[in-house]
Order: structure tokens, then sequence, then C-alpha cells
């Protein structure tokens, strides 16, 4: 296996993101058009935060009414993205290794780093399924 590859060679760089503005409808059309978990949310080119689609799931009762849009509806009203996202997230540079990555992930409940360079500017995001490929490729 490579030593000290850098995220910045397995991280996705054409992100999708939110702001603050957007609501919860955009982000769960996001998730589901482009079959994603988890999307930065920006301030201009800063990360202020990641909503993933478990957040959406833990807000949501649309998985247990058989499809009844109306619950999603209410639920997706009383709550806005900074609500609802993880704030000030970790986050890790373009040069970090991908081992440090999978160090700092296995500590941690989320499965996603926000990859940021001169000092909160996003150029990219690291998941889990990023990981998982990398390593499928090195077999």
């Amino acid at each position: 296996m490579k030593q000290r590859v850098p995220v910045s060679q397995i991280m996705t760089k054409n992100l999708e993101t939110l702001t603050t503005n957007q609501s919860l409808y955009e982000a769960e059309s996001l998730f589901k058009k482009h079959n994603i978990r988890h999307i930065p949310v920006v301030d201009g080119k800063s990360i202020v935060g990641v909503l993933s689609y478990s957040d959406l799931l833990k807000i949501s009762y649309a998985d247990v009414t058989d499809g009844e849009d109306a619950v999603e509806t209410i639920v997706y009203d009383m709550f806005t993205i900074p609500q609802v996202m993880a704030k000030v997230p970790l986050t890790v540079t373009a040069d970090t290794t991908v081992k440090e990555v999978i160090e700092i992930l296995a500590k941690q409940t989320f499965h996603s780093l926000p990859v940021v360079e001169n000092g909160n500017e996003l150029v990219g995001i690291v998941t889990t399924t990023d990981l998982l490929n990398y390593f499928l490729e090195q077999y």
C-alpha cells in the first residue's frame, strides 16, 4: 500500500454545497439527485457546517409514515439548515494523509471531513465512501 498519500488524491472536489439561507427541501433534493450523504454548508467560500442525510432523517418521520409527504413538509418547515447541520465541523487540509483522516474518523461518530485551504476555504470533502473506494483500488 502507498505511504503518505495526501487526501487531495481521493477527496471529492466537485462539491454540491448549501448556504444557511436554503431550505431543507432543497437539501433533500440535492441528496437524492446526486445520491450523496454529506453536503458542506458554506458562507461564500468558507465552511460553516455540514448537513448529512442522517441529520434530515433524525428530524423527519417520512420513513415511518408510509410516504405521507404532509408530515415531512411540516417538519421541514419547522427547522432551518443552521438548526440541523453540524456546526463548525472538524476539517483537514489537502495535504493531510489518508492515514491521518482514517485515524480521525475512526474516533468520531461522523463520516465526512471537509477539506480546507487558506484557513477556512472549502476545497473538497473526504468521506468514508471515498476511503473505501481508495482501498478497493489497492486490491
